[in-house]
């Protein structure tokens, strides 16, 4: 459940820092998200409240990467996936589904789909502002409108990129485990990022 707990953690952060952001153009306060990221959900079905209204960039997140790639990606048959946790921030619009990715009873990743219906945060601004709240990041190119990897006290490794899709922000990211390099992160966040 590690990778789970990541993920929403994840989607806590990036509603935190694109909130701060995007009001007056201040990320002071962006590295300190923890204190305001909420709890895991308890359920790992999606919500229908939290459905975005269609169109575009409307795919649940594992329709956009199939389990097939991330048994490619990681080396290990019979990987499966299933809807994971939904996080809301209304303060922000910002709206995260997930997918979680399975395989012999174990958690191997997270793709989780971010967007920000209403809140006009640029890619660049996202990319800065996740950036700054994990020092030692390393930026990825050619993935979305910007891109970066990192590994994390938790032991989680992430590559989130940022992208518009009908002129709605994004940011689409993969968590698994700290032994997943950025090689083998960048087909399945592309992957996911050209199907949005």
């Amino acid at each position: 459940m590690r990778i789970s707990r990541a993920i929403v953690l994840f989607a806590a952060v990036i509603a935190t820092l694109s909130a701060c952001s995007s009001g007056d153009g201040k990320s002071d306060n962006a590295a300190k998200p923890s204190s305001q990221a909420p709890a895991p959900s308890s359920s790992a079905a999606p919500s229908s409240s939290a459905a975005p209204t269609g169109g575009a960039g409307s795919k649940e997140p594992c329709a956009l990467l199939p389990a097939e790639a991330v048994s490619k990606a990681i080396n290990i048959q019979g990987v499966t996936s299933a809807p994971g946790p939904v996080q809301d921030n209304a303060a922000n619009g910002g709206k995260a589904k997930s997918c979680v990715y399975s395989a012999a009873g174990k958690q191997v990743g997270a793709l989780a789909v971010t967007r920000f219906e209403g809140n006009k945060i640029k890619p660049a601004e996202m990319v800065t502002a996740l950036k700054k709240a994990k020092p030692g990041s390393k930026d990825v190119a050619g993935v979305g409108e910007g891109a970066i990897y990192y590994v994390d006290e938790n032991k989680t490794a992430t590559l989130a990129a940022a992208e518009l899709v009908n002129d709605v922000p994004v940011l689409v990211n993969y968590t698994g485990p700290a032994k997943m390099t950025q090689e083998m992160m960048v087909p399945l966040v592309k992957t996911a990022v050209d199907a949005n």
